[in-house]
């Protein structure tokens, strides 16, 4: 069996389902227009597949264009992948599992796993089959081992039945998924006489749901189910880069951005035959998503795999094919020794002979020679005489060649766990480069951000310093001001004890007015009492004389009121009596005169002036 490369193209199937009861009633547009076997028409824009099928399309036919051919290869030694792409309820579970219990409803997988057990149960009982399944899934960007936990046939059939996986609900469909499944067979076949080779083979069913922006509107997702959604987002946007830069041939593909990505790196541009089933939906209402979908299956078609055989030898075979690439070496470097020397003979100015030049056909042949040797030719020997053996030599021959298969058994065994040791230790290399991508990656961003920090520190700086020197010039003001509030407290608190001064000396003031007005009202008092007494005994003596009567115009005799007057208004108070010529009242009028005088005396002087 050939073990040479070969490249592939992926192949990509496109699966339009039927109007669903919601569509139906909503009444939408049926847009797919199909041409043959391979167009399809949606809104105007052509798109080519390796195959298209309508909606009446049967599950087996499906089987048939799209796995049959890979399970044959998976058995022969080859990796395998059948990979479903779309939206959610576009039919991808339908196409991948289908009905369990149902031969003609039956998906992919189980039509896989049957096709498999057929295969084994048809070999000759001399092969020894093992068959590994790993069942898994991928939720939030986590990778949950489905089949944890998992020993006996029943439940894990019942598992099998998505009793396990995350359910969600939609306004698009009453029970989705919104994960990543997968499915992993490894048949292995060995012949229980360790006669021929040993093939490991994989084939895995993948299960992806396409959630874009558009679509988390008409799914009314929100929670929990919301960031489902935008993990299964950040999935396929990764897978979307991976599928751009393996179609434009980019140097550098991102497997590492995502779980997924990486668990399908062999399976898109790597050591595996791909099949892509991209399922959709034929209703205008989803006809964004529909677009979206084909265009991804447009991409993916143009990327190329490199698959070859997985084998598996023997140290026999792995012996006779170091000797043959030996050979083969030993070959290719002829080769360059005679070109060499041809070339110097023609720098020399030497003509070489025609039969004399490298004949390059020749050289092409006696390597393809080289490569077409099988693994189990023996190798050529000489004719050695014939040896006769007695049956001693011949029990001790075979016991010598017993323990030489023995060594033989012993030494496959030994590189079979060297070969296991060198996967696992080829795993975690791989884990530590992941790991160390990872730790890169992150001493960039923080590096980034270390620098972010900085620039922020510096402006920092910048902006202390400007408060700082904003805060002298502050203190500077404070203490100025701080300055002319002790000086105006200090002359206020002058200005404060001068007028408590004035204060007590106008309240000593007010005391002595006050008690000069008590003592002015007192003598008025006393005034008015004599001016009464004396204008009474004036009164009298004017009727004792009898001549004249005094009279008071204009007077109020009370005794809180006092007349402001002069000399003039005291004669015009008291007129000048006119005192008859009779001698005994003129000598007594003469008698009060001077009293007379001095209350009028007394009066003046302690009346107020004006």
């Amino acid at each position: 069996m050939a073990d040479v490369p070969a490249e592939c193209t992926i192949k990509v199937m496109c699966r339009f389902r039927p109007l669903n009861s919601s569509e139906v009633a909503r009444g939408d547009k049926y847009i797919p227009k199909f041409q043959g076997e391979d167009h399809v028409v949606v809104g105007s824009k052509p798109f080519q597949f390796d195959r298209v099928f309508q909606p009446n399309t049967t599950q087996e036919q499906v089987y048939n264009a799209c796995a049959q051919k890979i399970v044959k290869d998976v058995l022969e030694g080859y990796n395998g992948t059948i990979f479903a792409y779309g939206q959610t309820s576009s039919g991808k579970t339908h196409t991948m599992e289908g009905n369990l219990h149902d031969t003609d409803g039956m998906g992919i997988i189980p039509r896989i796993v049957q096709d498999i057990f057929n295969y084994i149960y048809s070999m000759d009982e001399n092969l020894e089959f093992h068959i590994k399944v790993s069942y898994f899934e991928i939720y939030l960007d986590k990778i949950r081992d489905l089949l944890d936990g998992m020993s006996q046939a029943d439940p894990l059939c019942y598992m099998v039945e998505m009793e396990k996986r995350f359910p969600s609900l939609s306004n698009v469909i009453q029970t989705t998924c919104l994960t990543h499944d997968n499915i992993l067979l490894r048949p292995l076949k060995d012949s229980v006489a360790k006669k021929v080779l040993l093939f490991k083979s994989s084939i895995l069913p993948e299960g992806p749901c396409l959630s874009l922006s558009s679509q988390v509107s008409k799914t009314g997702a929100e929670g929990a189910v919301l960031d489902e959604a935008k993990n299964i987002n950040k999935s396929l946007s990764s897978l979307g880069n991976v599928i751009s830069a393996l179609a434009e041939g980019s140097g550098y593909i991102p497997y590492r951005d995502s779980k997924m990505t990486r668990i399908l790196q062999d399976s898109l541009g790597g050591n595996c035959r791909t099949t892509i089933v991209i399922c959709a939906s034929p209703s205008a209402y989803n006809e964004s998503e529909t677009k979206s979908t084909l265009m991804f299956g447009q991409r993916a078609k143009t990327i190329k795999n490199t698959v070859c055989v997985n084998v598996e030898l023997t140290a026999e075979q792995w012996k006779k094919k170091y000797e043959r690439e030996k050979e083969k070496g030993k070959a290719l470097r002829n080769t360059i020794t005679w070109l060499e020397n041809e070339l110097n003979r023609w720098r020399n100015g030497e003509s070489v002979p025609v039969d004399e030049q490298f004949d390059k056909e020749k050289a092409q042949a006696e390597v393809l020679a080289l490569d077409n040797v099988p693994n189990d030719k023996p190798a050529s020997t000489p004719n050695m005489p014939q040896l006769r053996l007695t049956d001693a030599e011949k029990d001790k021959c075979e016991v010598e060649l017993a323990k030489l298969y023995k060594q033989l058994d012993d030494k496959d065994d030994e590189i079979n766990q060297q070969s296991q040791l060198a996967e696992k230790l080829k795993q975690q290399m791989l884990d530590q480069e992941e790991l160390l991508a990872s730790s890169r990656r992150d001493h960039d961003n923080l590096q980034s951000e270390l620098n972010r920090l900085q620039a922020e520190n510096e402006a920092s700086k910048d902006e202390v310093k400007e408060v700082l020197q904003a805060l002298e010039e502050l203190a500077v003001n404070y203490d100025q001001k701080s300055q002319e509030v002790e000086d105006k407290t200090k002359e206020f608190e002058m200005v404060s004890d001068e007028l408590n001064q004035k204060s007590s000396v106008l309240t000593s003031i007010d005391s002595e007015l006050q008690k000069l007005k008590d003592m002015s009202n007192h003598q008025k008092k006393r005034v008015s009492e004599m001016m009464s007494s004396l204008l009474k005994d004036l009164a009298e003596i004017g009727i004792a004389v009898g001549s004249t009567e005094i009279k008071v115009k204009g007077h109020d005799t009370s005794p809180h009121h006092t007349p402001k007057m002069d000399r003039r208004g005291w004669e015009t108070l008291w007129p000048r009596p006119t005192i008859p010529p009779d001698r005994a009242n003129l000598n007594k009028m003469i008698t009060l005169l001077p009293l007379l005088s001095l209350c009028f005396s007394f009066s003046l002087t302690h009346l107020p002036h004006p």
